[in-house]
């Protein structure tokens, strides 16, 4: 009989990998590769289910040896998950040791933040066998071979790894609903200067290239296994795939094409395939190759995709101090470049656009910053451009980074809060109206979290929130359309929108029908057709939607 591995998923969200559902991170699966390969018949458990079920905790010891993947280095807000905090981590190390093998790996390495804004403590996770240090899969797979657990990335072992433990996503809770983030490269170009102050990307070093046949393998496996959704997203910056050289290198069109078609090729039925870091400062140095690079991403992903800047700040001075990616006119002219190439509309929504990442709490920052940062995105706005998200966060620094002693923690706490309201209600609402004009269909919208709005997402990268105004099961998958906006949020209403089921709570969010007009709506069903209807509603705001109604 087998001897049984679980694999606690703790989730992980660095600055060029996620983790958190419905995405499952590459450690994960690699992790349940090497415990395949080494005879143990796996179980997957997240954190998450393990706070729904306490008693589940206890029940691991049973288990030969426990592996825990956990760390957040980029600090985010989530939907359908939160990762494992430090005490969790030290109530499950106690309660496994002395039983079980139990072994800690991932980003957790580099310390621990309760949240952005605050130092990150680098120690040691009390109540663990032991630390997985490094490649988190070689470590893994050393210390199963009666070594120390210690490991360095070869994607020769890696790829292997990655193919043997790709059924794993069969137990994600989501499944089959689960975004595949794929690795392509570890490591920073820009580590040669230094890198941004804060990034923990350079502490991997320069860069490793993944070869295209090891992507195609592991899609292939993942596929066979039920996956259809898939991100480019552990790397820094994707237009540098396959390239050497500079800190910032010319990106090769060619690689590009070959890794788009060799994921197509391995799976051809996938529904998703989005990228994610892409840097500003490769695309203002190299325009030419890069909008061909952009170019080549647009033909062979999947649209409503997003190009993730690290922007951080548009302050020259806190540029200089931090040595950030580019000037504000060149972060500019890369937003202009990839409107250029991406804002076509395919299925009624923008094809690829950027998402603007900004950093609060750097080295150099002074009140001035945020005017900056603003004008900089009121540019954006009169300019005509697109841009499908802005995250806005607090410094998270780790120790080994400039950032860990040269920074502006807890300086301008009031104008950086201030800044972010202002952006989300003076940027974000207007910028979504031009993305997702009312009467955009969002196909595959899955409900997360139910409740009297239900709240749901598309599969994708960074998927915007959207609110349904009625009472829906967890898991129901429907097609909706735009009615109104909020704050980082859609409303909308499902397609077809069956008019005379609707009650005055959902009705009210239909451009042009008021609280007091939803109540005579539903007094006046049913309604034969638009005609009928139009004669209630007489507003020309309700028109993009009449097209998509029944009734």
């Amino acid at each position: 009989m087998m001897s049984e591995a679980v694999i606690i998923d703790g989730y992980v969200d660095e600055p060029a990998c996620l983790g958190v559902p419905p995405y499952i991170s590459p450690y994960i699966r690699t992790i349940a590769g090497v415990l395949k390969e080494h005879g143990y018949s796996v179980r997957y458990v997240t954190i998450d289910e393990l706070r729904k079920n306490p008693l589940a905790v206890p029940k691991l010891r049973d288990a030969s040896i426990v592996v825990m993947i956990a760390g957040v280095t980029v600090p985010g807000k989530y939907l359908s998950g939160t990762p494992a905090t430090l005490s969790e981590l030290q109530q499950i190390g106690f309660t496994l040791r002395g039983k079980s093998i139990s072994l800690l790996g991932g980003p957790i390495g580099f310390g621990y933040s309760p949240q952005g804004g605050e130092r990150a403590v680098k120690e040691a996770v009390s109540g663990w066998t032991a630390m997985l240090i490094g490649e988190p899969a070689a470590a893994l797979d050393s210390y199963l071979s009666g070594g120390e657990p210690e490991g360095m990335l070869s994607y020769a072992d890696y790829d292997r790894w990655a193919v043997l433990g790709a059924e794993i996503i069969l137990q994600h809770p989501f499944y089959p609903y689960v975004m595949c983030e794929l690795e392509t490269a570890k490591g920073c170009f820009r580590c040669v200067t230094g890198g941004c102050s804060f990034c923990t990307e350079p502490f991997y070093g320069m860069p490793r290239m993944r070869e295209v046949f090891g992507i195609s393998a592991e899609v292939a496996a993942l596929t066979k296994a039920g996956a259809r959704h898939f991100r480019l997203g552990r790397q820094p910056d994707l237009l540098a795939f396959g390239t050497s050289g500079s800190e910032y290198p010319k990106p090769d069109p060619d690689k590009l094409r070959s890794l788009f078609t060799g994921i197509r090729m391995a799976a051809p039925d996938l529904q998703t395939l989005h990228i994610d870091n892409v840097n500003p400062g490769t695309i203002a140095r190299h325009e030419e190759a890069s909008r061909e690079a952009l170019r080549v991403i647009v033909d062979g992903h999947t649209p409503g995709d997003i190009a993730a800047f690290g922007v951080e700040s548009v302050d020259p001075v806190v540029i200089e101090a931090n040595n950030l990616k580019g000037s504000p006119n060149q972060i500019y002219r890369a937003i202009e470049i990839v409107n250029e190439v991406g804002a076509v509309r395919r299925h009624g929504i923008p094809e690829l656009l950027p998402g603007l990442n900004f950093i609060g709490g750097l080295a150099g920052e002074t009140a001035e910053t945020f005017a900056l940062n603003k004008e900089f995105l009121n540019r954006i706005l009169t300019g005509g451009l697109l841009v499908r998200r802005v995250n806005i966060r607090q410094l998270m620094p780790f120790e080994g980074t400039r950032a860990y002693e040269n920074n502006c923690l807890g300086i301008h706490d009031k104008l950086f809060h201030q800044f972010k309201d202002d952006v989300r209600s003076t940027f974000d609402v207007p910028m979504l109206e031009r993305v997702f004009p009312v009467g955009t269909v969002l196909t595959g919208v899955r409900i997360e979290v139910p409740g009297a709005v239900s709240l749901g997402r598309q599969m994708g990268t960074y998927p915007i929130l959207v609110g349904i105004p009625m009472q829906l099961p967890a898991g129901t998958l429907l097609n909706a359309a735009v009615v109104s906006y909020g704050a980082r949020s859609l409303t909308a209403l499902p397609v077809p929108i069956r008019i005379n089921t609707l009650s005055s709570s959902a009705l009210k969010w239909i451009p042009g029908i008021s609280k007091k007009l939803a109540q005579k709506v539903v007094a006046g069903m049913p309604y034969l057709d638009k005609s009928d209807f139009k004669k209630v509603v007489v507003s020309d705001e309700v028109d993009p939607l009449l097209p998509l109604m029944e009734y």
